[in-house]
């Protein structure tokens, strides 16, 4: 058979088919695709919680993590966790301190919120509510 490009259409890769969104796909099912497409439309496009707010809570639950496993927990870039980590270290959130080859991270759990909507509440109220209090 000739490569066709028409939706609907049996190609030599497969089947075309259209999307919701009116491009193009190619190739037959995978194995995979079903469990990848479900995965998709579980994952949310919005969270509650800032990347910094998940940094934060990272740290308040381990903070021997290395920032590759913080950056995997998040789902952000290793980068993306340097730059978050920089702005908390600089806003006094958190002191970073060398142990051996490796950092720790202690919070600063009494600082305010940043956003004027809870600046009356201490950051710490927020690690509580997902972690409980470190010692």
């Amino acid at each position: 058979m000739r490569p066709d490009s028409s939706p609907g259409r049996t190609t030599e890769q497969g089947t075309n088919a259209t999307t919701p969104e009116g491009s193009m796909t190619a190739g037959p099912p995978t194995a995979d695709s079903g469990a990848r497409d479900s995965l998709a439309a579980a994952k949310p496009t919005w969270t509650f919680l800032t990347n910094h707010a998940h940094v934060l809570i990272c740290l308040s639950a381990d903070p021997d993590l290395r920032l590759r496993d913080v950056a995997d927990r998040v789902g952000i870039t290793e980068r993306a966790t340097q730059r978050i980590l920089h702005d908390l270290v600089e806003a006094g959130y958190v002191e970073r301190a060398r142990s051996g080859r490796r950092n720790s991270y202690r919070l600063a759990l009494q600082r305010p919120m940043r956003h004027p909507v809870e600046a009356e509440r201490p950051v710490g109220a927020l690690v509580a509510a997902f972690v409980g209090y470190p010692d």
